[in-house]
């Protein structure tokens, strides 16, 4: 960036100079039929190729120097077309330059990213003494924002102030934007104060950069300031709580949006379906996909894909697959989203021949659509497939394997029991492995017993200081589980040495369209005594039943303490308490939907399969890794997960 500032001082130069043609010159009246006839027939053009036959055309008739037809030829060329290259050449062959020429070849430049280029462009603009007005300079500011060019941009604003341009809206809007993308929100707010009151474009630009910059609380402030607020600030509002990781904050403005009869648009219901996704907000995800169908929002790529990704990672697959069906266009993105639901699910052959139905469409697969196949592969124990098809990514569709995809074949040679063989597959690869996949080996040993191992992995991402509180945990575990109670402790001891703190459990259930959160043995829950009145109820019946339903797994216990407390630490993990709210709380028949960020247990998930047999109630458990659907007694994962 200082290269860039020594090639680019603007404030040493004298604007002088003024074009001659509008802003907009193709709205004046034109006195050329020919000239008017000509930006038509360019204006129709469906791809390059025609552009360049009717420049030729053009040229042979003395009007390649016309400037309203170069600049519709720059413009549509760069901007429409993507040929930047194009819109150059034909910028540098024509006489008298004018700063609507200039705008329309920095504006192809900001649009396919050289920002450098635009800023270059812009710079070699003033050194001609061409005056620039508020069109360039809001142009040439996005590209300063996007490179985060603070002086240029700051030298931009300078000219603004001493060409009396500083009253232009869209300047002021640009001039916010470009110093919130630099992070000068001092100045940002400078800015903002000069623009008048409740001005809500200028408050949504500034929401937006807060967000970008991760100041929730700060967007959150301004946003409630805003007396009159239309429905893209609301949306930004969402969006950027969305984006923060704050999915229940999003869902109460996205509540406070319809209280206050504001309609949401397609943007507004893709970032709901995004929160509903990760909060597993099922009923919420059901009631946008009817707002959907009753205001005849198109159920395009964009809607679609999100619905779907909705349905999948809220626990109905059926819902999502039916989405699929009803889209009367399907894209690579499409059966991307429903690959990965249905390997979510563990329905691994049903993504599968999603994945040779792409195939036989002839769809251009893309990087994703490899991951989600693989995770199928995976989930499903298909090792020899999940190998054929990782082979088939270079050799066959020209796509080099990345590292999520050599994770998903080490994730399936964990799951399957061969980790030695995972371990030997990951020293061989091309690249470096990250601690995710070694993370996955290491939980692989743990399930399998192979501490030596274990060890070893676990020795390899505290070296290289990769490890984080899966690691200390996993290699706690393998050493508990092996009898050897001081190294566990040890582990636990460095853990909190290092000041790494172990991600406490967390469960989630959705009843009557509110989110209910549990941490391990919660006593918050205003229910709680009941709560747990059927967690004892059901425990009770279930030990002692003349079946002999259960018996707990305290063995899965990794402390080194009596089983009558090892029993009591596993009947109160979240999903537990999650479930005996779900069955205070609904209808009998009502499916129990339940959202955890880590692993189900092998004593939860036995105990879970025992509940859905004895309440006759369907109950879905999303996890870390996968989906649990448990009912009648079983589990969709066939106990392998």
């Amino acid at each position: 960036m200082a290269e860039l500032g020594a090639k680019m001082s603007f404030c040493t130069v004298t604007v002088a100079g003024h074009s001659i043609y509008p802003p907009n010159p193709i709205s004046i009246p034109d006195r050329s039929s020919h000239r008017k006839q000509t930006i038509s027939i360019l204006q129709k053009c469906k791809h390059l190729n025609q552009i360049l036959s009717i420049h030729a055309k053009i040229i042979r008739n003395g009007h390649e120097h016309d400037p309203f037809i170069v600049f519709e030829l720059i413009r549509l060329s760069s901007s429409k077309f993507n040929s930047i290259d194009y819109a150059f050449k034909v910028f540098h062959r024509t006489h008298n330059q004018n700063v609507y020429l200039y705008t329309s070849l920095i504006d192809g430049f900001v649009f396919s990213g050289s920002y450098v280029n635009a800023i270059r462009l812009y710079c070699q603009m003033i050194s001609k003494s061409i005056m620039p007005d508020n069109y360039v300079i809001t142009s040439v500011l996005k590209a300063c924002g996007s490179l985060l060019a603070l002086r240029e941009g700051r030298e931009v604003h300078g000219q603004v102030l001493k060409l009396g341009l500083s009253s232009k809206r869209s300047i002021r809007l640009k001039l916010m934007e470009f110093y919130c993308n630099c992070g000068e929100f001092k100045y940002a707010i400078q800015v903002f104060d000069e623009m008048p009151d409740c001005d809500v474009v200028a408050s949504t630009v500034v929401i937006t950069c807060y967000f970008d910059h991760g100041l929730v609380e700060r967007a959150i402030d301004l946003f409630d300031r805003v007396k009159t607020k239309d429905t893209v600030c609301w949306t930004a509002m969402i969006d950027g709580l969305v984006r923060n990781g704050e999915m229940s904050r999003a869902l109460d403005v996205f509540r406070e949006m319809q209280r206050e009869n504001v309609r949401p648009n397609e943007v507004t219901i893709v970032c709901v379906l995004s929160a509903c996704s990760q909060m597993g907000a099922l009923e919420l995800g059901r009631w946008v996909h009817s707002y959907v169908g009753k205001y005849r929002i198109e159920l395009n790529h964009f809607v679609g894909g999100a619905l779907i990704n909705m349905y999948s990672r809220c626990g109905d697959i059926d819902e999502a697959q039916r989405v699929f069906e009803l889209m009367k266009e399907r894209n690579v993105i499409t059966y991307n989203s429903i690959i990965a639901g249905l390997a979510l699910h563990g329905r691994s052959i049903e993504a599968i021949e999603m994945f040779r139905q792409m195939l036989r469409r002839g769809l251009k697969l893309s990087s994703v659509t490899f991951v989600g196949v693989l995770n199928a592969c995976s989930h499903g124990g298909l090792l020899d497939l999940g190998f054929e098809i990782f082979h088939s990514m270079a050799k066959d569709h020209g796509i080099e394997p990345q590292i999520e995809h050599y994770g998903c074949i080490v994730d399936l040679l964990g799951r399957v029991g061969r980790p030695e063989e995972a371990y030997n597959f990951i020293t061989s690869m091309k690249i470096a492995p990250d601690h995710i996949m070694l993370g996955a080996l290491l939980s692989a040993c743990k399930i399998h017993g192979n501490l030596e191992l274990g060890e070893k992995i676990a020795k390899t991402l505290l070296d290289c200081g990769k490890a984080d509180s899966g690691t200390y945990t996993l290699l706690s575990n393998v050493y508990a589980l092996s009898g050897k109670w001081e190294e566990a402790a040890q582990m636990r001891a460095k853990m909190k040495e290092a000041g790494i703190r172990k991600e406490p459990g967390c469960s989630s259930i959705e009843v009557n369209n509110e989110i209910h959160e549990f941490m391990l043995g919660d006593i918050r829950h205003p229910q709680r005594e009941e709560i747990y009145r059927k967690l004892q109820e059901l425990n009770k019946i279930l030990k002692s039943s003349q079946q002999g339903y259960y018996s707990p797994a305290t063995e899965t216990v990794l402390h080194d303490i009596e089983d009558k407390d090892k029993e009591w630490a596993l009947a109160i993990h979240s999903e537990r308490l999650a479930i005996c709210y779900g069955l205070i709380s609904t209808k009998p028949s009502t499916t129990i939907r339940v959202v955890k960020n880590l692993r189900v247990c092998n004593d939860c998930h036995s105990m879970i399969k025992l509940i859905a047999k004895l309440t006759n109630r369907k109950i879905v458990v999303r996890d870390r890794n996968r989906f649990h659907h448990f009912e009648n007694g079983t589990c969709s994962c066939g106990d392998y997960w």
